[in-house]
C-alpha cells in the first residue's frame, strides 16, 4: 500500500499557534506513517490559493492524497475545494466552518470536513476572565485579529456575550502576530485620544499579540505612562505550553485560553477515512479552557 501524502497549508511561520500547528502535523505524520508537506502563505490569501491550486493541478503522481489548511482570508477557498474534490484529493478546513462542505460531501466520495477550535467559547471564556479580573467593572484595550477572519469575529462575539455590562472595550486590530499588535498599539498611542484614556486591562485574541502589545508599552521608555501600562493585567488566547502557558507562569500574562492545536487530529481523521473508509463528521470541535482556571483568577488592582 502506498504511503499517504498530506499537504498542510498554514497562514504564517511567525505566530506561536501556527508554529505549534506545524509541530503537531509533523509529529502526527511520524506516528501515522504518512508524509506531510507544510506550506506557509505569509498571511496572503492569494498566495495560499495559488499554492493549493498548484498542488491540486499537479500530475497525479505528484498530487497529495489530501489537503489540510487553515484559511487566511474571509473565505475557505470554495473553488479550490471543489477542484481538489474533483481531483480525488481529500479536503480539511481548520479553525473555520465552511458553508460549502455539506454540498461537496454529497457530490464527492473523498473525505471532506472541518476541524475547529470552538472560537465562540474561547471568546466566552475570555469575557469571563475579564469579569473575574475586574469585578467592579472597568475598561479593556482589546487587540482583535483580522476583521475578515471568522475566528476573530467569533472570539469577539463570544467575549461580548459574557463580559459584564460595566466593562467597556476599545478594539485595535492585529494580524495574529506579535509585531502587528506592537505596530497597532504604537500607532494608537500617537493619537491624542489615547492620552486621555484610562484602562484597567489589556487583552488580545492570541498570546503573541498580547505580548506584542506589552512590548509596545515597554518601548515608551522610563515614564509614568509606561509604568502605568505595564502594571495592568495582560491576557491572551491559545495557551500553548512553550508560549502562553509559560508566559502566565512567568507573570508576563495574567491569563490565557487554551486552544489546542488540531492539525494532528485532522490528519488522524483523514487516515481513518482514507485507509479504513470510516466516514468522518462534517465538523469536529476541540474544547478550550481557561489558564489558570476561572476560580483561581483574582481581581487585579492597577
Amino acid at each position: 500500500m502506498k504511503r499517504l501524502r498530506i499537504l498542510v497549508s498554514l497562514t504564517t511561520n511567525d505566530n506561536d499557534y501556527q508554529i505549534e500547528q506545524a509541530k503537531s502535523a509533523e509529529e502526527s505524520a511520524r506516528s501515522l506513517g504518512v508524509d506531510a508537506q507544510i506550506l506557509y502563505s505569509d498571511n496572503d490569501s492569494v498566495t495560499q490559493s495559488t499554492q493549493l491550486l498548484n498542488a491540486v493541478q499537479a500530475a497525479p503522481q505528484l498530487r497529495p492524497d489530501a489537503i489540510v489548511f487553515e484559511p487566511v482570508g474571509a473565505t475557505a477557498l470554495p473553488q479550490v475545494a471543489r477542484a481538489a474534490a474533483a481531483a480525488n484529493v481529500g479536503w480539511v478546513v481548520l479553525n473555520r466552518e465552511a458553508s460549502y462542505i455539506s454540498d461537496l460531501r454529497r457530490q464527492f466520495k473523498v473525505p471532506i470536513f472541518c476541524v475547529s477550535n470552538d472560537h465562540m467559547e474561547i471568546g466566552r471564556i475570555q469575557g469571563r476572565q475579564f469579569a473575574a479580573l475586574l469585578p467592579k467593572g472597568g475598561s479593556v484595550l482589546y487587540i482583535q485579529g483580522p476583521s475578515e477572519n471568522s475566528a476573530a469575529k467569533e472570539r469577539s462575539q463570544g467575549m461580548l456575550a459574557t463580559k459584564p455590562a460595566n466593562i467597556q472595550v476599545t478594539t485595535l486590530k492585529g494580524q495574529w502576530t506579535e509585531e502587528s499588535a506592537a505596530r497597532s498599539v504604537r500607532s494608537w498611542l500617537q493619537l491624542s485620544t489615547s492620552k486621555k484614556a484610562v484602562f484597567d486591562l489589556v487583552a488580545a485574541q492570541d498570546d503573541s499579540m498580547a505580548v506584542g502589545a506589552r512590548k509596545a508599552f515597554q518601548d515608551l521608555g522610563n515614564s509614568p505612562e509606561r509604568d502605568r501600562w505595564l502594571k495592568l493585567p495582560f491576557t491572551g488566547c491559545d495557551g500553548l505550553p512553550k508560549t502562553g502557558q509559560a508566559w502566565v507562569r512567568s507573570g508576563l500574562l495574567t491569563a490565557t485560553v487554551l486552544a489546542p492545536p488540531n492539525t494532528g487530529q485532522a490528519m488522524e481523521m483523514l487516515v481513518q477515512a482514507l485507509t479504513k473508509n470510516r466516514e468522518q463528521p462534517e465538523l469536529a470541535l476541540t474544547a478550550p479552557s481557561s489558564i489558570p482556571p476561572l476560580a483561581e483568577l483574582k481581581p487585579k488592582v492597577a
